[in-house]
C-alpha cells in the first residue's frame, strides 16, 4: 500500500518565512500572475561520487496536490501585522496552477542540470521552494548513499537498520523508502513496509538473549516460536565459544526436527571478517552450509568493500546510521533558482552571477537530453533551451563541448537522445502516473547499469559530462557580458 503522506498533515506552512514576505511584495506590486520559471539542481555529488540518484518525487507530488492555507494560517499571518489583507484573501483561496517537470525517481542525476522545473505564477512557484528542496534533497541523499553500498556489496543483500539513528520521524520513514529505491532489499522500519511496501525484516536484539537464563534457552525459545524463519543473534556473549555452538545445537534439536531449515545467524560486533570465516567453517561442519551469515555494526561502502576483499563469509549486510544519515557526507546541496520570466509570450532568461564560475546559474527555460550509445550506455547529458528539439527516434551525430573549457569538444556519432524531464503537473493538474516503489527500484537499477564502470568508481570517478547547447551557452555569455557593462 502506498499512502499520501500529507493526508493527515497540512505541510503548506513548512516554508521559509521570506517566501511569504516576497510573495506579499509580489502581490502588492501587481505581479501575482507574472509567470516565472525555477529550476532545482545540485552542484556537488555526495562523497565525491560520479553520480547521484533522484528520489522523493512521489512525496513532492503529494505535497503540491495538497497545498492549502487554513484559517489558522491566515490568522497567523494577520498577527504579524505586515501582510496585505488582499494578499491574505489570495492565500485563503490558494489553488496550485503551475506546470512541473521532473526526472523520474531512481534516475541517475548529475550536477548543474535541472532535475525539477516549475513554471507558473511567481507567488506559487516561489512558495514551494523550501518543501521541494527538503523533499528531494533528503531522499536523493539517502538513495545515493544506499546505491553506493549496494554496489559495494555486489550480489549480496543490503538491509536498512537505521530508524533509531535517523534525524527525526520522517527521516526514518522516508529514508527507508529512499534506501529501497537505491537498491537495498529490506528495512527494519515496520511503518515503511506498511505504508510503502518496502519489505520489513527483523529477528531479535541482544535484550532477547539477555532476558533468558542462558543463551541456549533464548535461542531455543525463539526457534520454537519461529522454526520456519529462524535467524539467531550470536554475539551477545562470545560468537565462537557460545554463540555458534548454541545456534547449531538449537538447529539440531528444534528447527530440523520440525521439518524446517534454519535461515541464518547475525554478527553485530567484533572482527566481522575473522568471525564470519570461523563461523562459516563451524556451520558447514555441522551440516548447515545453507545457513546465511548476516553482518551489521557501523558498516559503510568502504568497509563492505574491504570485507569482500578479505574474503569475509558474509551473505548480507544490515546497515544503520551510516546509511540513514549518509554520515560521511550528510548534505545534498540542491538549490532552487529563478531562471526565466515570461513577458509578452516570450521567456526572458535570468541569471545569478558568482565569483565562482561553477556557481553561475544556467539561465532560461530549459530541457535535458541524455545521449546513449549503440550499446545503451549513457555518454553525456545535454541541457538546451525548451524549444530546441532533437530527434529521439533515430540515431544522431552531435558535437558537444565543455561549458567551462569550451576548447574541449567531442563529436558523438550514432547516439540516441532521450528527453529526461517528464511532465508532472499541467496548470496544477497531475498528469503523471505514479509508479509503485518496486518499479522505481527496478528503474534505478536499470539506469545505473547504463553508466560506465568508470563513472561508478568510489574514488576519482570519471567525469560524466553535462554540456550546454550552443544556443544556451551563447545566451548565458551574452547575459554575463551585459552585466560587465
Amino acid at each position: 500500500m502506498q499512502i499520501n503522506w500529507t493526508e493527515e498533515r497540512n505541510l503548506t506552512m513548512l516554508t521559509d518565512y521570506y517566501e511569504f514576505t516576497m510573495s506579499n511584495g509580489y502581490f502588492i506590486n501587481g505581479m501575482k500572475d507574472k509567470i516565472a520559471v525555477f529550476d532545482m539542481f545540485f552542484r556537488n555529488i555526495p562523497d565525491g561520487g560520479g553520480f547521484a540518484v533522484f528520489a522523493g518525487l512521489e512525496q513532492m507530488i503529494h505535497y503540491l496536490e495538497n497545498l492549502r492555507f487554513t484559517q489558522q494560517d491566515i490568522e497567523y499571518f494577520r498577527s504579524k501585522k505586515i501582510f496585505n489583507e488582499q494578499f491574505l484573501d489570495y492565500l485563503a483561496n490558494f489553488h496550485f496552477e503551475c506546470d512541473v517537470w521532473a526526472m523520474e525517481e531512481g534516475t541517475p542525476i548529475f550536477p548543474n542540470e535541472p532535475i525539477v522545473t516549475i513554471k507558473g505564477p511567481i507567488i506559487q512557484a516561489q512558495l514551494v521552494e523550501t518543501m521541494i528542496l527538503l523533499t528531494i534533497n533528503h531522499q536523493s541523499l539517502v538513495a545515493t548513499k544506499a546505491n553506493r553500498m549496494v554496489r559495494a556489496a555486489g550480489d549480496k543483500l543490503i538491509m536498512e537498520f537505521g530508524s533509531r539513528r535517523a534525524q527525526g520521524y520522517d527521516a526514518a520513514i522516508l529514508g527507508a523508502r529512499a534506501t529501497y529505491i537505491g537498491g537495498c532489499g529490506a528495512t527494519a522500519c515496520a511503518i515503511t513496509d506498511r505504508d510503502y511496501g518496502v519489505p520489513a525484516v527483523g529477528t531479535m536484539a541482544h535484550s532477547w538473549v539477555q532476558m533468558f537464563d542462558s543463551e541456549y534457552e533464548a535461542f531455543r525459545s525463539y526457534a520454537e516460536i519461529y522454526p520456519d524463519d529462524c535467524t539467531l543473534l550470536i554475539d551477545t556473549y562470545n560468537v565462537l565459544k557460545s554463540g555458534i555452538p548454541n545456534a547449531i545445537k538449537v538447529f539440531d534439536e528444534v528447527v530440523v526436527p520440525k521439518g524446517y531449515r534454519p535461515k541464518g545467524v547475525r554478527i553485530d560486533s567484533g572482527d566481522i571478517a575473522y568471525l564470519s570465516k570461523k563461523a562459516r567453517k563451524m556451520l558447514d561442519a555441522a551440516g548447515y552450509s545453507d545457513v546465511k551469515i548476516v553482518a551489521s555494526n557501523s558498516l559503510d561502502e568502504y568497509i563492505i568493500r574491504d570485507l569482500q576483499i578479505q574474503g569475509a563469509k558474509i551473505d548480507s549486510f544490515g546497515i544503520g546510521e551510516r546509511l540513514i544519515t549518509s554520515k560521511s557526507d550528510p548534505v545534498f546541496g540542491g538549490v532552487y533558482k529563478l531562471v526565466a520570466v515570461e513577458k509578452d509570450g516570450e521567456f526572458i532568461p535570468k541569471i545569478k552571477v558568482s565569483e565562482s564560475a561553477e556557481k553561475i546559474t544556467n539561465p532560461h527555460f530549459k530541457k535535458v537530453y541524455r545521449f546513449f550509445d549503440e550499446n545503451g550506455k549513457a555518454v553525456a547529458d545535454y541541457v538546451c533551451i525548451h524549444d530546441e528539439q532533437l530527434d529521439t527516434e533515430n540515431p544522431i551525430t552531435i558535437t558537444i563541448f565543455d561549458p567551462l573549457a569550451t576548447w574541449k569538444k567531442c563529436t558523438l556519432e550514432n547516439v540516441y537522445a532521450k528527453e529526461m524531464l517528464k511532465p508532472i503537473f499541467q496548470k496544477g493538474k497531475l498528469v503523471y502516473a505514479l509508479p509503485n516503489i518496486h518499479d522505481i527500484r527496478k528503474h534505478c537499477k536499470e539506469q545505473v547499469d547504463t553508466l560506465w564502470d568508470e563513472v561508478k568508481r568510489f574514488e576519482n570517478p570519471h567525469n560524466y559530462y553535462v554540456d550546454l547547447s550552443q544556443k544556451l551557452w551563447d545566451i548565458k555569455n551574452e547575459l554575463l557580458a551585459g552585466l560587465q557593462k
